[in-house]
């Protein structure tokens, strides 16, 4: 239907009083766009995210294992920038100077946990090469509501690293760039925006891209933690002096140091066990990797683990060596590169440019992982099915979407800083960590295949060093925001099972029952009409078409309404349909149809009402402006109708 309705009407419903303005002017506008604005976004999108990829081309989308270490592990990794810094942040304020004390053998346990994690995660590797990593062990092994605990866990851990790594990237680069202080979330928002629009891309690609930084962060802080500390035995690098300034920031001028009790070392090493995060990333996308899956993504794994463990305990040898001071506005690693390599020095440069890049780039395993999983839980019906299928470049865009919305809300949620953000990061990471060792054990118990004892023994050690890691962070750390994940995780795992209960009920209620036949539909059709146009008489056409067992011509009377020229011309033209007329005395559209619809369904005449809507399509953007959107808005109404079919007849205007 067209803007105008002028003309008078053969019959006349009253329509109810009281009803609202639902539009400002009547008659129906196209709700499509303009072919120039269509192909203006398609060029755009082709030039960002790159031309698409057919499906048979997935397998040449595989990593190798150098290019899937700087995708999975990059967040493993990146730890070691911030790790360190965490713990110190809990023990200074109650220790002081002597907090670095306690580094070392804080480090010592978590890099046993790590080794135990490794080995526990390169059976899940083997028994599961499907990929989901904790999720499909926990519901082949432990059941439904396990699993997706296991599910809720992880996401909210991804989410969560996403916004820690653009948080400490930002630290890392306002270290070096003091002018860039003041505006953490926007840069943060700015970062993850970033990495979502290379992941956007594809998985081979974004891995390309992030393989230098990775790997130049790594040599660099390598060369950072070996030359310091051979200068540091050698008597050529002296311990640095006390910052009495920072100290004093940080204990208050000593008011807080009490000394180091059990409740500080549970929540340092809490602190520090964040650093654990991203092990787990390679069992969840072993089908990513280029064949032999399995054992590529086990070797991977493997040097994970070294590119993790070396270089958080080196650089826990070496704070015991130096004695930095934690400060406000630089981080340890930055203090470390300033004194070991020189402020001014090329290595320096690289070394804080490397960790910001990794910082960042740490996010990538979040998203690799995120919508991988995303689309496992999808499948099972858990999440919304729009989370399963693949994009254009062969990966899954919607939950690459999904995940950088989340974490630029938590961003801004916690200000953008990262002692607001970890705090809240391994009750999720630990829990998934645990059910993974629990379900590896039942697996073994099930199958009983060669080596299942040893199997069991490893991950039996893994289940207890995690959960009693998990207790650690819950009671450490539950005040400082811990609790948040554990009221979100549960919460997650409700709205699974809603989305569950729904598609089973749309299943239900769709799914064919015995006597069931193809049914004999009594149908009338109802065309919205304004003034008679080119438009108005093709949709009338289309509706005879239907051959429907009554056919009926709408029109709405609004203000103003003159009826004399279409009363003459439907005379002319359309005398074989009726025209039906319903006043609108608050100038109201969509309610008055709504209504004769309803009236319709009382004379029981009908089985099903079938609305033809005539469309007139314009093509510009800004002509599209022009007119009103009531055959968007009428379909909407429609949508929720039961009974109501809904047919639109569009007219291109050239």
């Amino acid at each position: 239907m067209q803007e105008d309705q002028p003309g008078d009407r053969a019959t006349r419903v009253p329509a109810r009083d009281g009803a609202t303005p639902d539009v400002a002017a009547p008659g129906l506008t196209g709700g499509r766009g303009d072919h120039q604005h269509v192909a203006a976004y398609s060029t755009l999108k082709r030039f960002l995210v790159g031309r698409p990829l057919a499906t048979q081309e997935a397998d040449a989308q595989r990593l190798p294992k150098r290019i899937a270490l700087a995708v999975f592990s990059s967040d493993a990794v990146s730890s070691t920038a911030y790790g360190t810094e965490e713990i110190l942040t809990v023990l200074v304020p109650v220790a002081g100077v002597a907090a670095i004390g306690y580094l070392v053998p804080i480090s010592l346990l978590l890099v046993g946990v790590l080794v135990v994690l490794v080995l526990s995660y390169r059976q899940t590797i083997y028994a599961y090469p499907t990929g989901g990593g904790s999720y499909i062990v926990s519901r082949e092994n432990l059941g439904t509501t396990p699993s997706l605990v296991a599910a809720a866990s992880l996401l909210v851990d991804y989410t969560l690293n996403v916004a820690v790594s653009a948080a400490a990237g930002v630290a890392a680069i306002t270290s070096a760039v003091p002018s860039l202080r003041g505006h953490p979330v926007a840069l943060s928002i700015g970062l993850v925006a970033l990495v979502m629009l290379v992941n956007l891309r594809g998985l081979k690609e974004s891995g390309r891209l992030f393989a230098v930084p990775v790997y130049t962060y790594v040599i660099t802080l390598s060369a950072l933690i070996v030359y310091g500390l051979f200068r540091s035995f050698t008597g050529s690098l002296h311990p640095l002096p006390v910052d009495r300034a920072q100290l004093d920031h940080f204990t208050r001028n000593g008011a807080l140091v009490t000394g180091v009790t059990l409740y500080a070392l549970m929540k340092a090493f809490s602190s520090g066990a964040v650093a654990l995060s991203g092990v787990e990333a390679i069992s969840n996308g072993v089908p990513a990797f280029r064949k032999p899956e399995s054992r590529n993504a086990s070797i991977t794994l493997a040097w994970t683990g070294v590119f993790l463990g070396f270089p958080f305990l080196g650089l826990a040898v070496l704070a015991s060596r130096l004695h930095p001071t934690l400060s406000t506005h630089e981080t340890v690693l930055s203090i470390f590169g300033d004194h070991v390599f020189g402020r001014g020095s090329p290595l320096y440069i690289v070394l804080q440019a490397s960790t910001a890049a990794i910082l960042c780039l740490s996010a990538n395993t979040s998203f690799a992982d995120f919508p991988r999983l995303s689309s496992i839980v999808a499948r099972d019906g858990f999440m919304p099915r729009q989370l399963a299928h693949r994009g254009d470049r062969l990966v899954f865009s919607n939950g690459i979407i999904a995940l950088a919305a989340a974490a630029a809300l938590l961003l801004w949620a916690f200000g953008g800083t990262v002692a607001a953000l970890v705090p809240l990061f391994a009750v999720g990471l630990f829990t998934a960590f645990t059910l993974s060792q629990v379900g590896m054990v039942r697996h073994h118990l099930r199958r009983r295949e060669r080596g299942w004892r040893s199997g069991i023994a490893i991950n039996a050690v893994g289940a207890t060093a995690t959960s009693v890691v998990l207790v650690v962070v819950l009671v450490s750390k539950f005040t400082s925001g811990a609790w948040v994940p554990a009221v979100v995780i549960p919460g997650i795992v409700m709205a699974f099972k809603a989305v569950d209960r729904h598609y089973r009920s749309v299943e239900e209620a769709l799914a064919l029952r015995p006597g069931d036949t193809v049914p004999v539909v009594h149908n009338t059709v109802v065309v919205p009409v304004g003034n008679l146009n080119r438009g108005v008489l093709r949709a009338l056409g289309y509706a005879k078409a239907l051959h429907p067992d009554r056919l009926v011509a709408l029109s709405v009377g609004l203000e103003d309404q003159r009826f004399d020229e279409l009363r003459t011309r439907w005379a002319e033209l359309c005398s074989d349909i009726d025209l039906e007329v319903v006043e609108s005395p608050y100038r109201e559209f969509t309610k008055p149809i709504l209504e004769f619809l309803d009236t319709l369904d009382r004379q029981g005449s009908n089985d099903v009402v079938t609305v033809v809507i005539p469309e007139f399509v314009v093509h510009r953007w800004w002509q599209q402006a022009l007119h009103n959107q009531s055959a968007l808005i009428l379909k909407g109404r429609l949508l929720f109708r039961p009974n109501t079919v809904v047919i639109s007849v569009p007219s291109q205007l050239d």
